[in-house]
């Protein structure tokens, strides 16, 4: 079953990075510099990242095109006495209004030499460790200590799930360590037998709530300031009923960045007439989600108001790692719905995180409507607080 995947906000990453392994391949020195944070309003977020070799050759963008020319010399810099850079930018009102921008902002940039291997900048080796993990679909966390000192990239790992019946999910934003296993998570080498058990346990959730929200940002910790980079697969969304309500919500979740799967065993409701572009997979529910196997970036929805369907599907789901499983109706019908699925052996707990009736209070009665706020809820489980 072929699934189609959305890029992410830093889309050109893979293209940067593999260009600057293809230069440092063919005997070219190359830099990379990146966007470790911003402050007011800024073009490109933090992580965004720009590749310049020792001709003055570049790829990618760090801020639209204000603070290139500024960037690209201090690469240049860079490349030639291999010694990393931290860059700060203000962007003045002017300024700010000739690339987009509402208001000025400030750009923090760090810029290191891509080297062959450790000490004096990124290894090559990390670098392509970074492009497997993100074309295999791997949750990581990329740490760049900012004052030079050696790299990390760490696996993202689930926590022990509260609920025995949900399994764990490689992918879901909580510890760093090696996956499927109890080992404490990996630091910075400057950290080194030094670091304290809180310091640890301070890194170790820092690098949980990158992940959970997607963001690179950067922590101060005891050795100096540290940049995070998550990279996280694809969020997905699995629509179980191709009905009316599935129509808007397929096509704002695709823009929202979200790959999208329908799901339907009635062939007259699950065309592409209907769903343009979107994946459709025609079959029963809980055959499908077995085969689709959701994951910690995963939601789950049934629309289709039929027990017959939503029911299996809703177990199915609820056995799952999914951070969202919701489904439409009324009331009434959620309240018969929590009770034929625990009569058919779903546990209060399991029953707890089921959605329903799916979407936020906002007094929604169109199907776009409806779909907004399923959307809205989506978004509030997996950025909002707690």
């Amino acid at each position: 079953m072929n699934e189609r995947t959305t890029s992410p906000a830093t889309h050109d990453l893979d293209a940067v990075v593999q260009q600057a392994l293809a230069w440092r391949a063919a005997g070219q020195k190359v830099a990379l510099a990146t966007v470790a944070r911003t402050w007011g309003s800024s073009p490109r977020p933090a992580g965004s990242k720009l590749a310049v070799n020792a001709a003055a050759e570049f790829v990618g963008s760090v801020s639209g095109g204000c603070i290139e020319g500024a960037v690209i010399q201090e690469a240049l810099e860079v490349i030639a006495t291999g010694v990393s850079r931290r860059l700060e930018f203000g962007v003045s009102d002017e300024t700010a209004w000739q690339v987009g921008l509402a208001c000025g902002g400030k750009v923090e940039v760090f810029v290191e030499a891509v080297a062959p291997k450790g000490g004096g900048g990124i290894p090559r080796a990390v670098l392509t460790e970074l492009l497997a993990a993100r074309r295999d679909k791997r949750p990581v966390v990329l740490i760049t200590p900012l004052d030079g000192s050696a790299h990390r990239l760490l696996p993202v790992v689930p926590p022990m799930p509260d609920d025995p019946e949900v399994p764990d999910s490689p992918g879901t934003p909580g510890s760093s360590g090696t996956p499927g296993s109890s080992e404490a998570p990996q630091t910075p080498d400057r950290a080194g037998a030094s670091e304290t058990p809180k310091a640890r346990d301070a890194l170790a959730d820092a690098i949980a709530q990158a992940a959970r929200r997607d963001q690179a940002e950067v922590i101060d910790a005891p050795g100096g300031a540290i940049l995070l980079e998550p990279h996280t697969p694809p969020l997905r969304l699995i629509i179980v009923g191709a009905v009316h309500v599935a129509q808007p919500l397929a096509e704002m979740a695709a823009i929202a960045g979200l790959a999208v799967t329908i799901v339907d065993p009635r062939r007259a409701f699950a065309t592409a007439a209907r769903f343009p572009g979107q994946v459709l997979v025609v079959g029963w529910p809980d055959v499908a989600l077995a085969e689709l196997a959701p994951d910690a970036r995963t939601a789950v929805v049934t629309l289709t108001h039929d027990p017959k369907l939503d029911d299996p599907a809703l177990i199915a789901a609820l056995r799952t790692p999914a951070f969202y499983v919701g489904c439409l109706g009324s009331q009434k019908t959620h309240s018969a719905r929590r009770t034929r699925l625990a009569a058919g052996g779903v546990s209060a707990r399991s029953l707890d995180r089921l959605r329903g009736p799916v979407g936020l209070r906002i007094g929604a009665r169109t199907p776009p409507e409806i779909a907004v706020s399923i959307l809205a809820e989506m978004v509030v489980s997996l950025r909002g607080p707690g």
